[in-house]
């Protein structure tokens, strides 16, 4: 269901939890470790900091929730604990809130389940769709709201943005829109219909050209082709010496792009793909009007890329201070991870063209990640689509360490494949769950933590379960 307002239902668990932090002194926040549990602990602690409420937060992995203590008076799940049995610990005197949009193990009877205070706040409850309609970072922002701090929904756009939440249709919608007119109203945001290229403030066009879409073009990965493609449109590649970039672009240069690419990319789909091309070329952009042009802060989408790159890298803690406001010292730490983090990512898919290692299917491709960061192998799995067959979806597989005899999959696929209804987050789940795992995400980015000596049954189950959703030709 589609809702731009909170389910009366809703609003009074809301109530609740209001209440619940308004009397509670001993408080921990435990959110995810992506872009969009990062943004969702930040709006928590920024509210308790407001209320003068001392407390801690810490990131985590879902792999951890299993051996966690309750322990505070009170305890804050947000973008995670719906899906998991968060509360072996918790006592009689606890108090716990869970601000989550995963798929959950509890229905609306959830107070008759348990013996201690518990307030889960998630919209599946109600019927909302959490992937496309709100993510953790949005749910955590109405708490805020019900406080009055309406100015952090500029993050709250920003978890949304980081969640993938806009993937179906290039627009926040649904209770997201909420958010993001609050930020609009803020005088936070900007919203332009504009080109989906990565890179919109920092990349030179031809660059961001270069990289642009899933989908195999003459110009993909080859800046030769994206130069003489602009020079082809009358598109400049310098201003006063210096590459433009896609926000110099006037709208006149901006719509010959988009006819172009559109002509381009109708050319090499398949038939049935053909009337999902313009949403593959343009989409909402969101532009953050505080933070400074030209820069990665701007973009709403690089500004979520910087904060999963400390994500995955354990430094959740710098991205926690720049979302509390931090543009000095944590600023250049965030760069230098930014950095540092594109090397690795260079350097790891070179090594994976190197040795070949994509192996095809009928209805997947996979690489073996041995090796790789656990929590890097999806970014790669995204980056090496456009490489291999980008008309089936890709997986990549590494152990999770040495002690913990699971792998992490991480899957990838073209968004044409989820405009045509293919929703792989649910699939991954039941797969993975068939071969005594877990697994869930979103329709083009998802993954699953199985046992190591099940790949080889979850490969051929997965592959099995494709027919017919594939085109092969």
């Amino acid at each position: 269901m589609t809702t731009t307002e909170i389910p009366p239902e809703m609003d009074k668990v809301y109530e609740n939890a209001k209440k619940t932090i308004e009397s509670s002194e001993d408080i921990k926040i435990y959110s995810h470790n992506d872009c969009d549990g990062i943004s969702a602990g930040s709006i928590l602690s920024i509210t308790l900091d407001h209320l003068n409420k001392d407390h801690e937060v810490e990131f985590i992995s879902l792999d951890k929730l299993d051996d966690l203590k309750i322990e505070h008076e009170l305890t804050i799940f947000s973008d995670l604990g719906s899906g998991q049995r968060i509360d072996n610990s918790a006592k009689n005197s606890s108090k716990i809130i869970i601000l989550d949009h995963h798929p959950p193990i509890r229905d609306l009877n959830y107070k008759n389940e348990v013996n201690y205070d518990l307030n889960e706040i998630n919209p599946l409850h109600y019927d909302i769709d959490g992937s496309h309609y709100v993510s953790g970072g949005g749910l955590s922002y109405f708490l805020a709201k019900k406080f009055g701090f309406n100015s952090l929904s500029w993050i709250g756009v920003l978890s949304a943005v980081g969640d993938m939440q806009n993937s179906r249709t290039g627009k926040l919608e649904g209770l997201n829109s909420i958010i993001l007119q609050d930020a609009i109203r803020k005088g936070n945001i900007k919203v332009v219909n504009d080109l989906s290229f990565y890179g919109k403030q920092t990349r030179p066009l031809f660059v961001a050209l270069s990289y642009f879409s899933d989908v195999e073009l003459p110009i993909t990965n080859n800046t030769t082709e994206a130069i003489a493609l602009m020079k082809d449109l009358g598109i400049e590649r310098k201003n006063d010496g210096i590459f433009r970039t896609l926000s110099d672009l006037t709208n006149e240069e901006k719509s010959r792009l988009f006819s172009e690419l559109v002509k381009m990319l109708s050319r090499v789909v398949p038939d049935r793909y053909v009337k999902h091309v313009p949403k593959l070329v343009a989409a909402d952009s969101y532009e953050f009007l505080n933070e400074e042009n030209k820069t990665f802060l701007r973009d709403v989408s690089e500004f979520s890329t910087a904060i999963n790159a400390c994500s995955r890298n354990n430094r959740e803690d710098i991205a926690l201070k720049i979302l509390k406001g931090d543009r000095m010292e944590s600023l250049d730490e965030m760069e230098a991870i930014l950095k540092d983090h594109k090397i690795y990512l260079a350097q790891t898919i070179h090594k994976i063209e190197e040795k070949d290692l994509i192996i095809e299917k009928e209805n997947i491709q996979y690489f073996d990640g041995t090796g790789i960061k656990t929590n890097i192998v999806g970014t790669i799995a995204g980056m090496i689509l456009s490489q291999g067959n980008w008309k089936k979806p890709i997986l990549g597989f590494t152990q999770v360490d040495e002690e913990n005899e699971n792998l992490k999959v991480s899957l990838r696929c073209s968004k044409l494949l989820a405009y045509d209804g293919i929703h792989f987050g649910n699939i991954i789940r039941e797969i993975a769950e068939s071969v005594g795992g877990e697994g869930g995400g979103h329709s083009v980015a998802c993954g699953a933590y199985i046992p190591l000596n099940k790949r080889e049954k979850f490969l051929e189950t997965f592959n099995q379960r494709l027919n017919g959703l594939i085109i092969n030709d």
